[in-house]
């Protein structure tokens, strides 16, 4: 139970940071920032994993905060060219 809540706590910091770094503004609520938080770290995750594997035992990726931040922002950028307005 605890690590759905780290998501969501985790999603909403990267959601944030996200919408940050996008150019122009990015209007969506708490749920969407969550959701596109984690969805965007699920993408960070899958690039970080084309190029290399962390190591055995460590629980996440060394560079896994900046690449789901990019994550978020790739998804950002595909809802606006596919028209969802986020």
């Amino acid at each position: 139970m605890l690590h759905i809540l780290w998501y969501i706590i985790i999603g909403f910091i990267v959601g944030l940071l996200a919408r940050f770094f996008f150019p122009g503004p990015v209007p969506m609520g708490f749920i969407m920032t969550v959701i596109v938080g984690i969805v965007g770290s699920i993408i960070g995750g899958l690039i970080a994993r084309l190029f290399s594997r962390p190591p055995a035992g460590t629980p996440f990726h060394p560079a896994g905060i900046l690449l789901s931040i990019i994550g978020a922002i790739v998804l950002i950028w595909i809802l606006r060219m596919t028209g969802i307005h986020v």
